[in-house]
């Protein structure tokens, strides 16, 4: 079992790595749904935690579609992550259809052979989950692992469609499935059940008063983790 959280700079990362967390995500503009961190920031968390750090690229929070120019600033904070000796993104595009943009996938899969990716909430929004998935299949070298919600609100009222999710996970052998939005130190429990997921992402629900705005609350993190054992 992952546990991965949220972090928005250095005092984050570093409350989080010391609660046990897996991993990390670093945004930046959490209230728009995270936003591509400055690069200083970037610089400063990778420097102050041993954990892994997927950085979240997305230039814009209007919608998952992008255009060339905006494609290209992409790969420019990709490189930009590269020179810090850094490979993990979060990052997710789609054509207006709703289908994945494969083309943009696999053009940055080859400006960087290297790279780590979490296909993110994008994933949540596409017509076709199964379809959705079989494209990713193809990438499952750099696209590690797809963060969802079951394309619900939230995990819990998704729980049955990601368990269906992370069943063809297991039998494809593609990207993993990792539950994520609206997961909560209450209903963590019942989701890992329904779900049989190995990952799980978290927010605001393991901070004090459930906000961004507040510190990372160890008794939150440590109820999480105590279920996920």
């Amino acid at each position: 079992m992952q546990l991965e959280l949220i972090v928005q700079n250095k005092h984050d990362a570093l409350q989080a790595e010391k609660l046990g967390a897996d991993r990390l995500e670093l945004v930046s503009a959490i209230q728009e749904g995270g936003l591509t961190p400055s690069f200083g920031m970037i610089k400063t968390v990778l420097r102050s935690v041993q954990i892994p750090v997927q950085v979240m690229i997305r230039p814009h929070s209007h919608d998952f579609y992008y255009q060339e120019e905006e494609f290209a600033v992409i790969c420019e904070d990709i490189k930009a992550l590269e020179s810090l000796q850094c490979n993990r993104i979060v990052f997710g595009a789609l054509h207006e259809d709703l289908t994945i943009n494969e083309r943009m996938l696999h053009d940055l899969i080859e400006r960087f052979p290297g790279v780590d990716i979490t296909f993110h909430r994008a994933f949540d929004e596409v017509k076709d989950m199964y379809a959705a998935y079989k494209t990713l299949v193809k990438y499952k070298d750099h696209v590690k692992r797809i963060l969802t919600s079951g394309g619900k609100q939230s995990c819990e009222a998704g729980k049955e469609q990601l368990a269906h999710l992370v069943q063809y996970s297991y039998e494809t052998g593609g990207p993993i499935i990792m539950p994520g939005a609206g997961l909560t130190p209450d209903n963590i429990a019942e989701v890992k059940q329904t779900t049989k997921a190995e990952q799980y992402h978290f927010g605001k629900a393991v901070r004090e008063r459930q906000s961004f705005a507040n510190a990372i609350s160890a008794q939150a993190v440590e109820k999480v983790l105590s279920t996920l054992k």
